[in-house]
């Protein structure tokens, strides 16, 4: 099982603050987030739940996916979600020269930019690290290049075939609170938890009265 913490804590976000890792206000509003799609039939499904609910959300899309499934995408925008950039091929900034990283950030943007729809916050000036892993040159000359670093709060682990999807359920309930980011992921890898998950957390979004929000 590899390693990751559910729940963002306090000196986390002290120490990496460049990072936006939530957003506390005094309106009970929530971001939910999804990354890796968009994936054929998943995020279908998930733009069905959040309709049910009349939620709003935000997808970190990598590019080869956009390009490989362009109307998904727009739908994604027509039914009023927010866009992030998620790199081009779901690169580990780690692993990677910041070189490589930035055009291959590059190469998702121009994909995002080649959607142009009416109406929409097209291109995006959000970012999302895949694995969370970037090198701190490769955050700078983002937010250099006018990028904001969105991270999380509360982390599913929906991605994680080890956990119950039970566990997938409480990580997010037991940790959500006003102002929290939350991740998902709409992939084939994480659907079985997702599957499970996402309903019974819109339901319980809807019980506490949250509200629904989207990063700008």
């Amino acid at each position: 099982m590899s390693f990751y913490w559910v729940k963002t804590n306090s000196i986390i976000k002290k120490i990496f603050s460049k990072y936006v890792w939530d957003i506390p206000n005094d309106r009970k509003q929530i971001y939910l987030t999804f990354d890796d799609g968009p994936t054929p039939e998943i995020t279908s499904w998930v733009l069905d739940q959040l309709k049910a609910h009349n939620a709003k959300a935000t997808f970190f899309c990598i590019g080869k996916n956009i390009e490989a499934q362009p109307d998904l995408f727009r739908k994604i925008i027509h039914n009023k979600h927010a866009i992030g950039n998620h790199t081009n091929n779901h690169l580990n900034g780690w692993s990677t020269t910041t070189e490589n990283y930035l055009e291959n950030v590059a190469e998702c943007a121009q994909i995002i930019k080649k959607q142009q729809i009416e109406d929409s916050n097209l291109p995006s000036t959000l970012f999302r690290p895949p694995y969370g892993k970037v090198t701190t040159k490769q955050i700078n000359a983002l937010k250099g290049q006018g990028y904001k670093i969105i991270m999380w709060d509360v982390l599913s682990a929906d991605f994680d075939v080890t956990i119950t999807k039970e566990k997938c359920l409480d990580n997010v309930i037991s940790n959500i609170q006003p102002g929290s980011i939350i991740v998902f992921h709409d992939s084939v890898k994480a659907f079985p938890n997702l599957k499970y998950t996402l309903p019974k957390v819109l339901d319980y979004i809807d019980q506490q009265q949250f509200q629904y929000a989207t990063l700008q």
